[in-house]
């Protein structure tokens, strides 16, 4: 059975993720941090890992990039799951019954009008949203809920009192599976994939890149630029592209080389759109 690392415990968006890629056949090693999880892929203690990379309200994790560049460690695959939080108690309560809510801040955030519409309960932040929810059922906490995901509902068997708590319906996370680059197999059914390069200071520089990989034939769905640490205004940037044709994405490969103003260019990862399959 192939062991994923994933940031967070059972019950966590994570591990929903992992669930959904990789469906049943698959061992979850809990990290603490996402950089325990990149060392975890790193070192191959793990099969792969699974992380957070960007959500549609809080943007980027601009440090998830640094780490695995840090690591260098490759993107094989992406998940985009939907971000649902439900309110959820030890079994046989109700609404009236509750005094207190434990859960993330960001999840609190996410679920701004609902808590709005409860103000007379007690709102304590934890350290994640699955650890509160494993907190109730592991002290048999009464009057207390939690907000967490149906996951951690059915891992600490919590019964939800309200679901779809959260204020914006169309919230989604986007999730990397990340492999050592010595342990990932070459796929050639891709047709996305995630590159990294330093652009000079010179005028016009990236439109002209931005021309380039237009002119090719190739739709650029993401840029992200990330600072480079101890070159202060100096910037590293990350694009993901998709195409229908992999002779225009070999001629990218070939002719970027080519580009006088990027240097240190990398192929992060070539791997399936996974906004096709959700």
């Amino acid at each position: 059975m192939n062991i994923i690392a994933i940031q967070g415990i059972k019950g966590c968006f994570h591990h929903a993720a992992v669930s959904k890629y990789f469906k049943k056949n698959y061992k979850l090693m809990e990290c603490s941090s996402f950089r325990k999880l990149a060392l975890s892929v790193s070192k191959s203690d793990v099969y792969a890992g699974v992380m957070a990379i960007e959500n549609t309200i809080a943007g980027t994790i601009l440090s998830n990039y640094n780490l695995l560049s840090e690591y260098n460690i490759k993107i094989v695959g992406e998940i985009y799951m939907p971000i649902k939080h439900h309110l959820m108690a030890f079994p046989g309560q109700k609404i009236e019954d509750i005094k207190e809510i434990i859960s993330h801040p960001m999840a609190f955030l996410q679920c701004e009008l609902f808590m709005d519409a409860h103000p007379y309960l007690k709102k304590s932040e934890y350290m994640d949203t699955a650890s509160a929810a494993k907190y109730i059922s592991k002290y048999n906490k009464k009057k207390v809920a939690a907000i967490a995901s149906e996951y951690a509902s059915r891992e600490y068997g919590l019964e939800i009192l309200y679901d779809n708590i959260q204020t914006t319906k169309n919230n989604f996370t986007r999730f990397f599976v990340i492999k050592n680059k010595h342990n990932n197999k070459k796929n050639n059914l891709f047709n996305k994939a995630s590159l990294k390069f330093d652009i000079l200071h010179t005028t016009g520089s990236l439109s002209k890149l931005l021309s380039f990989i237009s002119d090719i034939g190739i739709n650029m769905t993401k840029i992200q630029s990330i600072p480079i640490l101890q070159r202060p205004w100096e910037y590293s940037f990350y694009i993901d592209i998709i195409f229908d044709n992999i002779i225009y994405y070999n001629k990218l490969k070939k002719e970027i080389k080519e580009i006088p103003f990027l240097h240190n260019i990398t192929i992060m990862g070539e791997y399936k759109n996974g906004m096709l399959h959700n």
